[in-house]
């Protein structure tokens, strides 16, 4: 306690068993909550607060109505307000630990990691509109909200987080978060289809994500293509919606959907053992022959069951769900296949020239504002750039030199002597001098 503090102590013990189950205790479990949770939550409103503080928001403007917010915004405002409702019964249930869970699955995989990262463009540039503070005033409800949720958990830290918001906006007139409401969920705010079609898109991301580690493609990389098979209208209509979200985020190009995948991507199909086993019994040796010759049609039908529906096997009367076979894909040449349940992408991985320019100047951007921040510059200084010449360099500045500049708040740039500049390494065994000086 001394060491990691109680609230990280009890919820870890709250996250990881019931209250009345014997938990094994690990000091590491501890730091990990710390690191995960508390810090990814404490990240989220530094991040917060620096941004708000340089741009002066104090929640006195009206209320941006849901309506008028980005998609994003409404997205996570639905998301929030399920887990207030979900929450609620687990607390009425005595059931801490899946609160707890839900909770952190909250803070760390959505508000942090996808929100706050696809987000980060609207709090740093731009002029204070409308859409900048319905940013601020999305993420501080998240804040508030999460506040209070955890609070019977952990409540010093919610305490010291409901207080530290309250007192820039006098927005409670509680002077602790244990005096203030529980929150309620907000059914209207509630939207299941874009929570789905979003839902698609965080796992449509770590796929390409994962291939793209997988081969040591960094994300600053672009890249020309990913296909995606669809299961139905409404799966690629839903997966349409947050097109441009999907490719942003994991650098590609153009997103392609097949229609039929046979010709492109072939599909393997085996038994689970796990699930039919107990189902089938002495039948499982015949069945599992069945499921390992089904072509490529009875495959797609599998993969567009419901959670509830129900597929039977030729020659056989053995009705079985989604879940009692392994669907995988085979890889193609060039490119690289993952998978996730019902949902398969394939990544192209060629690069051209013009592709690894632009990856080149991404990276660039990178290193340049590592620099401005070792040299502890305002985020509102402006700069200008020198950088040594050398080929790969001269590529990518005459082709995407205005990107750069724009990223990095640069008035000018240019390629030539950098002497006293910052070295900085580059992919490919790249080392270089960049020059940054404030105008």
């Amino acid at each position: 306690l001394a060491t990691h503090g109680a609230d990280a102590t009890r919820w870890y013990m709250m996250a990881n068993a019931n209250p009345w189950d014997n938990l094994k205790f690990d000091i590491s479990g501890i730091e990990e909550v710390k690191r995960k949770f508390f810090g990814t939550l404490y990240n989220t409103y530094s991040f917060f607060a620096l941004y708000a503080n340089i741009d002066g928001f104090d929640f006195n403007e009206p209320e941006v109505p849901l309506a008028e917010r980005q998609e994003i915004d409404r997205w996570v405002i639905s998301f929030l307000n399920t887990l207030v409702a979900k929450v609620e019964v687990d607390y009425a249930d005595y059931e801490p630990t899946r609160a707890a869970r839900k909770i952190q699955e909250f803070v760390e995989s959505h508000l942090s990691n996808w929100y706050v990262r696809l987000c980060r463009r609207r709090f740093w540039k731009g002029e204070y509109t409308n859409d900048k503070i319905a940013a601020y005033q999305t993420l501080y409800t998240c804040l508030d909200t999460v506040a209070k949720l955890m609070a019977p958990i952990a409540p010093f830290y919610a305490d010291w987080l409901f207080r530290n918001l309250n007192h820039a906006t006098s927005k409670s007139s509680h002077e602790s978060v244990h005096l203030a409401m529980y929150p309620s969920s907000e059914e209207a705010a509630i939207d299941s289809d874009l929570e789905q079609r979003m839902n698609y898109a965080q796992r449509i991301c770590s796929l390409v994500l994962s291939l793209r580690q997988a081969e040591k493609l960094r994300v600053r990389q672009p890249l020309n293509k990913v296909l995606i098979p669809i299961l139905d209208k409404k799966f690629e209509d839903q997966v349409k919606a947050v097109e441009d979200l999907i490719l942003a985020e994991v650098n590609v190009k153009e997103l392609e959907y097949l229609q039929d995948a046979s010709g492109v991507i072939k599909k393997r199909i085996k038994p689970n053992f796990k699930t039919l086993g107990k189902k089938l019994g002495k039948d499982m040796k015949a069945a599992a022959a069945i499921i390992s010759n089904l072509d490529d049609d009875q495959i797609a039908k599998i993969e567009s069951l419901g959670p509830e529906d129900l597929y039977t096997l030729p020659g056989s009367s053995h009705a079985l769900k989604y879940d009692d076979f392994e669907i995988s894909a085979q890889e193609i040449p060039g490119w690289q296949i993952a998978q996730d349940g019902d949902i398969t992408v394939a990544l192209d991985i060629s690069l051209t020239e013009e592709l690894l320019a632009e990856g080149m100047a991404r990276d660039l951007v990178n290193r340049i504002q590592n620099i401005r921040k070792d040299t502890d510059f305002e985020v509102t200084d402006r700069i200008t750039v020198t950088i040594q010449d050398q080929a790969d360099i001269q590529a990518a500045v005459s082709q995407f030199g205005d990107y750069i500049k724009t990223e990095v708040l640069a008035d000018t740039l240019t390629v030539g002597d950098a002497t006293g500049g910052t070295s900085v390494d580059l992919p490919g065994d790249v080392a270089v001098s960049i020059l940054v000086q404030k105008v």
